[in-house]
């Protein structure tokens, strides 16, 4: 686990405008883990390769049933299983999520499941609805992530190029594949007797030479990507070859972007025979020598509350057990080697970051540096403060709308929906130290301020 003292003298002492990462225990005991994802609630829900997904409350607590098992119909082994996990958005409401996994032939399966009706942590697994089935040449770059567009709604599904080596047959190229490219389907209605639509504003519906469903071409295996809904963006990290791994940026806005492989690793030609003029390609933001070992995993944007030395900071990894960042203007950090084989980063809630070790782990990420200002929030009064029993909570002008109570290491202790201005809490179970109270008001302001126990 983390010194505490050394996080305490990160809050007095870094540098606001760097980043620095530390990590921190939250969960372990999975077998093969590989995604993390949040249903919109404080759940958590761990995806293992073997078929099974697993529910960790917010502190770290796994529940002993778990939330899908369907190890009997999913091909699990090397870059094989169930890879992907993605909530409907209004799952809340209508309890239908999808899954990314190989099947018994080892090609690729898009599947909807749905919630059991009687318990909402226990998925039916007999409520598949089969959508896309994708044939796998091979049993590597298969991809893995599924994720739904933060504006549009849309499900996007990134595949890899079909495996083997150096894509000898320009799958990432070819526009009558769906290997080796990002997907875009509509999964709210039904077309061409498939169990989903094409979005209207799919960009090569109107060419009967490419297969609808594509959004982007020239990928070799974007194994993991994730959406920034505060800038409507997608991040990408796409595994390369054997010299070079890459991050690619683009806005949701901008359809039919072509990232290059195989013409291009990274930023490097790799195979330029009959390709686009380099014109037509997107480049990625941020590429780097691959070290004979590792393979880029793509991360998020850090949206959370507690470490402002993070904000707007893109945060990824790659398999050997690096972390690193790069800032809102592409600076790179490498944050170091952690004891870790990353597979996938996930996000709470409330916006904080995770990140998934294959070995059976998930640990939090930590900045350096906690956003707490004496100046911030100036219209609440917390008082007495330092507290001993009970601690009351007061806004002067405005209504609270959502209240939290966190730890040092960032673990929320209490949590509360409210319509008030002021509320009591009774804070006698609490240790002495420094804690942090986050509000949200119904006027949409979110200020942190620092409470003492004694």
């Amino acid at each position: 686990m983390k010194n505490i003292l050394l996080l305490i003298c990160a809050f007095f002492c870094l540098n606001a405008f760097s980043q620095t990462i530390e990590l921190e225990d939250f969960a372990d005991g999975f077998s093969s883990p590989l995604a993390l994802k949040n249903a919109g609630d404080e759940r958590l829900f761990v995806v293992e390769q073997g078929g099974v997904i697993k529910i960790v409350d917010i502190n770290g607590t796994v529940n002993p049933t778990p939330f899908l098992d369907i190890q009997s119909i999913v091909n699990a082994g090397g870059e094989r299983g169930l890879l992907g996990l993605a909530f409907h958005p209004e799952y809340q409401t209508n309890g239908r999520f999808f899954v990314h996994y190989s099947n018994s032939s080892g090609d690729t399966q898009i599947s909807e499941f749905s919630v059991s009706t009687s318990n909402p942590d226990i998925a039916d697994p007999n409520s598949e609805v089969m959508l896309l089935t994708v044939s796998q040449p091979f049993s590597n770059h298969n991809g893995g992530t599924i994720a739904f567009g933060p504006q549009d709604g849309y499900l996007y599904i990134g595949l890899g190029d079909g495996g083997g080596g150096g894509d000898t047959n320009n799958n990432a190229q070819n526009p009558t594949l769906l290997i080796g490219k990002l997907l875009r389907i509509d999964i709210d209605t039904q077309s061409g007797g498939n169990n989903y639509g094409i979005p209207s504003d799919n960009p090569f519906i109107v060419d009967p030479n490419t297969r609808d469903e594509i959004w982007a071409t020239g990928l070799r295996n974007p194994f993991r990507f994730t959406m920034d809904p505060e800038t409507n963006s997608i991040w990408i990290g796409d595994v390369g070859q054997n010299a070079r791994e890459e991050v690619n940026r683009a806005s949701l806005s901008q359809a039919g972007l072509n990232y290059g492989w195989r013409c291009y690793e990274g930023n490097a030609p790799y195979n330029t025979s009959g390709c686009p003029d380099e014109s037509e390609l997107t480049f990625p933001v941020f590429d780097y020598s691959w070290n004979g070992g590792g393979s880029v995993i793509g991360g998020y944007v850090y949206r959370g509350d507690l470490y402002s030395d993070l904000q707007d900071v893109y945060v990824f990894g790659d398999i050997d057990g690096m972390i690193s960042t790069l800032d809102i203007d592409d600076n790179y950090i490498n944050q170091g080697q952690f004891p870790g084989t990353w597979v996938g980063f996930g996000q709470d809630i409330n916006k904080e970051l995770y990140v998934v070790n294959l070995g059976g782990s998930i640990f939090k990420i930590v900045g350096g540096v906690l956003s707490v200002d004496e100046n911030q929030g100036a219209d609440a009064i917390i008082y007495p403060n330092p507290a001993n029993d009970i601690v009351s909570i007061k806004l002067q002008t405005q209504v609270m709308e959502h209240l939290k109570i966190s730890d040092i290491k960032g673990s929320i202790l209490y949590a509360e929906t409210l319509q008030s201005n002021q509320k009591k809490l009774n804070t006698s179970s609490f240790a002495k130290g420094m804690y942090f109270i986050t509000i949200t008001t119904k006027q949409g302001a979110k200020f942190v301020k620092k409470l003492m126990i004694k």
